[in-house]
């Protein structure tokens, strides 16, 4: 560990993390809402505020286990430094700003796990990665959107038996309403999963300036201000 960094440094830091975290909210925030603003089941503004409620109160149904894992399950804990943390946080967010203005759908969090494994490395080699963490989450890498593929497969052939007999009206009416349900759970699950991508990140940073006492956890300052900046995102 290397608790050495000025506190203007530290703070700064801690906001080019949270800036990270904003992008990601602004950068996915389309995801959340699509379908009920295409199909005009809400406005574009309505349903802004719609997922960035429920993108903010996830905290309470979600443990921090994606935290811990970014935070010391992808690359060790005591090999990471300011220096890491900093080349993590520019790297996403440059390859954010890049896809966002091209149009591009890409994942904020791939972009963050790639950063954070590509400076660990830098600094200390392969030793640095935690490859039983990492191994598990480029399968989930590779096995989200093949789940998602089969599963609505599965739903959409299931839904259309069901309601193989219900006059177009009806169906419409159901499912206009089925959407603020399935919008408010994804945009729960997005709050759950990537704020915790910034909390891993800030309370790394705090672990390896010795600010945790010895040991890693997320204080819960940080788990709000990473909800929020997310939901503002």
């Amino acid at each position: 560990m290397d608790p050495t960094l000025a506190f203007p440094l530290l703070v700064g830091l801690i906001g080019v993390a949270l800036f990270f975290d904003f992008l990601n909210g602004l950068h996915d925030a389309a995801n959340s809402i699509a379908t009920i603003v295409s199909t005009r089941v809400l406005r574009p503004q309505y349903a802004v505020f719609w997922a960035a409620f429920f993108n903010f109160i996830a905290f309470m149904f979600f443990g921090l286990h994606v935290a811990e894992t970014i935070g010391r399950g992808i690359v060790s804990a005591d090999i990471v430094t300011p220096q890491v943390v900093f080349a993590a946080l520019v790297g996403a967010i440059a390859w954010n700003i890049i896809t966002w203005l091209y149009g591009i759908p890409s994942s904020s969090s791939h972009a963050l796990i790639g950063g954070l494994v590509g400076g660990a490395v830098a600094k200390a080699g392969s030793v640095a990665i935690v490859w039983s963490g990492l191994l598990k989450t480029v399968a989930a890498i590779v096995l989200s959107p093949l789940t998602g593929f089969v599963l609505a497969l599965v739903l959409i052939l299931t839904v259309s038996w069901i309601f193989v007999r219900q006059t177009p009206f009806a169906v419409d009416n159901t499912f206009r309403t089925l959407q603020f349900v399935s919008a408010s759970l994804y945009s729960l699950g997005h709050g759950g999963n990537d704020a915790q991508k910034t909390m891993g990140i800030i309370a790394v940073l705090l672990y390896s300036q010795g600010m945790l006492g010895g040991e890693f956890y997320v204080p819960f300052w940080v788990v709000i201000t990473c909800q929020a900046m997310l939901a503002l995102g």
